[in-house]
């Protein structure tokens, strides 16, 4: 696996797809949440592996997504940054009553040491059609993840409560890589 696979990761709700949306603008790699593109799936299709109608099915086809995005990154040459990934999907299964994430992930790191985590923030919070869950469940979910990973070995960083750019800004510099590309890729 790729070492210039970055995550970002957290809580519904907590700014991840916006600071994603902002890195690809500024030309980098980008691989847009498994979550958000099976939910637009199975709307359009059964419905059967919607979060709140089997958490479980959703959590399967999550992983099953996140390892094919993993796949999908490797010929990349720069950083990519994932919204959301393999760890994500893998908590969601063992919190649905599926294998524990240790055994889905299988003890390897997928991405580099430091993660980033969005944390709850209610006044971006909102539910929509394809997020139905509230801020508490998010707020449930962050705390899984953030265990996870620490569990993991990551080095988790927590963002800042701050403006889009300060954000970006500041992921770009905790890597070291604080200089603007052009021309990214948005999957």
């Amino acid at each position: 696996m790729s070492k210039k696979f970055v995550l970002i990761t957290g809580c519904s709700g907590g700014g991840k797809s916006t600071l994603l949306s902002e890195l690809s603008g500024r030309g980098y790699a980008t691989v847009s949440e498994p979550g958000r593109r099976i939910v637009a799936e199975e709307l359009a299709g059964t419905g059967k592996a919607l979060p709140w109608v089997s958490m479980y099915e959703f959590a399967l086809r999550a992983v099953a997504m996140a390892q094919s995005d993993l796949l999908s990154a490797e010929s990349e040459r720069d950083f990519v940054f994932f919204d959301r990934g393999l760890v994500d999907a893998a908590v969601a299964l063992q919190f649905a009553g599926g294998e524990p994430y240790l055994t889905t992930l299988d003890g390897i790191q997928h991405y580099i040491r430091p993660v980033f985590l969005a944390p709850p923030w209610s006044e971006i919070f909102s539910q929509d059609e394809d997020r139905q869950h509230d801020f508490k469940s998010a707020m449930e979910e962050s705390s899984r993840l953030e265990n996870a990973l620490v569990e993991l070995g990551y080095d988790v960083r927590t963002l800042p409560k701050v403006s889009l750019k300060e954000r970006a800004d500041l992921v770009l510099s905790e890597l070291g890589i604080a200089r603007p590309l052009y021309g990214g890729k948005m999957r």
